[in-house]
């Protein structure tokens, strides 16, 4: 045993020389030291020695143990301090170097000409009204008074998810959700996100948002919606705006017409965002259907009403001359950061 003893002590110490890291010393610990290590072995085979050198044996097993402990201990200190001052190296930081800037968020130019286009409408007295992106066809379409076999309702235009169910292509479909559940006089406007089965190209897009209008009491008049808008639009611009109307079809108003304002960039002179027209189609607009009415609930010999939508991106490329609708949904933050605030 005093062999085993001696050839086991030779052993470690050629093992403990080749150690180069602390992992390497905590497995030279587990495998001398261990429960299942020669150490331990030695230990449960002096039941078996001459039981006049047992005593002996067990003392020179002991001091060997304390030895591998002490040296695996000793080293591992000083591996220890070798790691720390490597690892404090690769990780040296230098102070006077600028910090990283972390820029804020906020919310996308769009939303914050949503919000702009909401408030100026609700200082002229408008509430909001939420509707459905998730619709019916009858609300998206039938009961404003849209034929069975108008173009929009075909699946090349519309995102349907079933025979009856599609997501809303236009915020209008507030209108029968309104009248169904308030009497006149009513002055809301419906903000959302409208979707379209339509090409994308720089001019159109899959989703886009929109704001619709819509006021119904008694003695309404297209005087009364031509007004409103010319104070609308005076308001988002922040300068005196002339509008003209052409007519134009919509199914759930009549008369119908497109409105469009002198351009704001040329001074109606022409240039290259009015395609040299001089003029900027802003939205639809007309009178409200008397069978909307009607479908509604509201009686249109008593009552009228006039609704026109917007495309919130149509207006935020016709006031800041933008002219790719797709730049909205790019998140290019070089696009983003030069509109930090649109409040005037």
């Amino acid at each position: 045993m005093k062999e085993q003893i001696e050839k086991l002590s030779k052993q470690f110490e050629a093992e403990l020389t080749s150690a180069q890291s602390t992992k390497d010393l905590d497995l030279l610990k587990v495998k001398y030291l261990g429960r299942k290590g020669p150490i331990q072995s030695l230990m449960s085979s002096l039941r078996d020695s001459d039981p006049t050198e047992r005593p002996l044996l067990g003392k020179i097993i002991n001091e060997l143990k304390t030895t591998i402990q002490s040296q695996i201990e000793s080293h591992h200190e000083r591996l220890e301090s070798v790691e720390l001052t490597s690892k404090l190296e690769g990780e040296k930081l230098d102070v006077t170097l600028p910090g990283k800037c972390r820029h804020l968020g906020r919310k996308h130019p769009l939303t914050q000409m949503l919000d702009e286009v909401i408030d100026i409408l609700m200082e002229m007295g408008f509430t909001v009204e939420y509707s459905p992106e998730i619709e019916t066809e009858y609300y998206n379409y039938g009961g404003l008074n849209y034929p069975e076999d108008h173009p929009a309702r075909d699946m090349q235009d519309t995102f349907y998810l079933d025979a009856e169910t599609l997501l809303r292509s236009h915020t209008t479909n507030i209108q029968q959700h309104i009248m169904e559940n308030a009497t006149p006089p009513i002055r809301i406007i419906s903000p959302g996100k409208c979707y379209r089965n339509e090409t994308i190209t720089a001019r159109s897009h899959v989703f886009f948002h929109q704001v619709d209008a819509l006021y119904i009491d008694e003695n309404v008049t297209f005087a009364d919606l031509l007004a409103t808008q010319e104070a609308f639009y005076q308001k988002l611009f922040n300068e005196k705006i002339e509008i003209r109307v052409r007519p134009s079809y919509f199914p759930f108003v009549e008369p119908g017409m497109e409105v469009d304002i002198r351009c704001t960039a040329c001074a109606g002179n022409g240039c290259a965002i009015c395609k040299h027209t001089g003029w900027l189609e802003v939205c639809g607009a007309g009178m409200v259907h008397p069978r909307v009415l009607k479908e509604g609930g509201i009686n249109p010999e008593r009552y009228a009403g006039y609704a026109w939508g917007m495309g919130i991106e149509r207006l935020f490329m016709l006031r800041y001359g933008v002219s790719d609708i797709r730049l909205f949904t790019e998140n290019d933050t070089r696009f983003l950061r030069q509109f930090p605030s649109l409040s005037k």
